[in-house]
């Protein structure tokens, strides 16, 4: 089928139609029938011949085309088993193209993509869209860029700022990891079936080095963690939350120089950094 453009929605309906296929909901199923945007969304991974790409939950193959006509190696991540036989036709004519069945979340992604240097470019599942990005970045893989297409609302959760209402854990995560840009949104009507929200393409560059140097990443993430469990509480009793006692919390604020009245929401990396330093120091010196 490498004649036919698979987001042509008279072809989506004869693919349906012939492999009598059901979307299914609970994998967040809905196809793009809009070739432009497929081909916005390729073009934004900017690949070049031979460069590998991973990409996750190909469906019937829309995506998995337009990257395949960059000339990319392709590895295309299926958990759905009776979307294989669909994929094994409509992209037969594209060798650059690997199908594995397989769960995103369980697979070993680093030995699939034979431990070089890849991009991301998928749609992703809404219903599992956080964990596939942080499963992608906590993994520390050789990702270069990350393009995928996400619930707008998720889309701007990343890519927004302290003191927004929206800003939270996942905005903190993104940025520390990546340069999060969010590129487009994407209507209802250029799905099938139209889901009931819009949709946004957000482009993640990975970071080589976070914007902000921690001594335990681990403890930085606590913090952050705990900032955000009850966004309507204090800093200072965020931290009590977390298991620290009141006097630990003032030494920790203290050493940080960070008003613990403040809510987490209003806090910069930078700042999340400083008390995670600081609790780590407070931790090292009661051993």
């Amino acid at each position: 089928m490498k004649d036919v453009d698979l987001s042509n929605p008279e072809v989506v309906r004869y693919i349906v139609n012939r492999f009598g296929l059901r979307m299914n909901k609970k994998l967040g199923q809905n196809f793009l029938v809009r070739h432009s945007v497929v081909d916005d969304i390729a073009d934004a991974a900017d690949l070049a011949e031979g460069d590998p790409v991973l990409e996750i939950g190909p469906g019937i193959g829309t995506l998995s085309q337009a990257l395949a006509e960059t000339g990319a190696e392709v590895t295309a991540v299926e958990l759905d088993e009776r979307l294989l036989p669909v994929l094994d036709k409509t992209l037969e004519h594209y060798p650059n193209v690997h199908i594995i069945h397989g769960d995103i979340m369980r697979i070993d992604i680093e030995e699939v993509m034979h431990h070089k240097p890849f991009t991301v470019c998928a749609n992703l599942p809404y219903y599992i869209t956080t964990p596939i990005i942080m499963k992608l970045l906590e993994e520390h893989l050789p990702i270069e860029k990350i393009v995928v297409m996400v619930q707008r609302e998720v889309a701007q959760r990343m890519v927004s700022g302290p003191g927004s209402k929206i800003y939270g854990a996942l905005s903190v995560s993104v940025q520390y990891y990546t340069e999060p840009h969010l590129l487009f949104e994407i209507p209802p009507k250029a799905f099938m079936p139209a889901p009931e929200v819009t949709s946004a393409v957000v482009s993640l560059d990975v970071r080589k080095v976070p914007p902000v140097q921690v001594k335990e990443e681990q403890r930085f993430f606590q913090v952050v963690k705990a900032a955000f469990s009850q966004r309507r509480k204090t800093f200072a009793n965020t931290l009590k939350a977390a298991g620290l006692s009141k006097e630990q919390v003032c030494m920790i604020l203290e050493a940080s120089e960070i008003d613990g009245g403040r809510r987490g929401e209003t806090f910069t990396l930078d700042e999340f950094a400083k008390v995670a330093d600081a609790w780590t120091a407070l931790a090292a010196g009661s051993k």
